[in-house]
């Protein structure tokens, strides 16, 4: 099967509900947080996330981003992953440049460290240099996908209830 990060477009209307909808149904929080739904509408949605990608239009309380979908060749998103170009004190503590999400029935397949893979070039051309990705310390899975792209452990910091750990990865 064929899998590919494409910037998110009208068309991708049904595979977005499909995707959110299968978050909602097993309780779990949606990752990454940009791909969560705006109202009832994928277009707003679609509109803001374009507006996140200038400087100019990106909210002030949040830092310029782009997101992509990783999807097979039936159309269908396997998971999602949100580029930062810039990071606030919460992100460089907790967040980092890059979050991402795979979809609950596609995890344990290889499309985590594929999909960060896919990601590295395109934060490259984005003028990044070097991307600092996060995890919760419990999430073992996605340290082993951190580091399989060379990811490298600076710290671990607390926030409420979990350990954050902190990777930087050199473009």
């Amino acid at each position: 099967m064929e899998i590919q990060l494409v910037k998110p477009i009208p068309q991708h209307e049904t595979a977005y509900w499909d995707f959110i909808k299968e978050w909602n149904e097993k309780g779990e929080k949606i990752i990454p947080a940009a791909v969560k739904p705006i109202g009832n509408s994928y277009q707003d949605w679609l509109t803001q996330t374009e507006k996140f990608e200038k400087k100019e239009t990106c909210p002030s309380q949040f830092v310029p981003a782009y997101t992509y979908f990783l999807m097979d060749n039936n159309h269908k998103i396997l998971g999602a992953i949100n580029i930062r170009l810039e990071l606030n004190e919460m992100l460089l503590n907790y967040g980092g440049n890059i979050g991402y999400g795979i979809a609950p029935s596609e995890r344990r397949k290889g499309y985590a460290s594929t999909m960060l893979a896919l990601s590295l070039p395109i934060a490259k051309e984005l003028g990044l240099e070097k991307v600092l990705v996060c995890c919760n310390k419990e999430n073992i899975g996605s340290a082993k996908t951190i580091q399989k792209n060379n990811g490298i452990l600076e710290d671990e910091r607390a926030n409420e209830n979990e350990i954050t750990q902190r990777y930087w990865i050199t473009l």
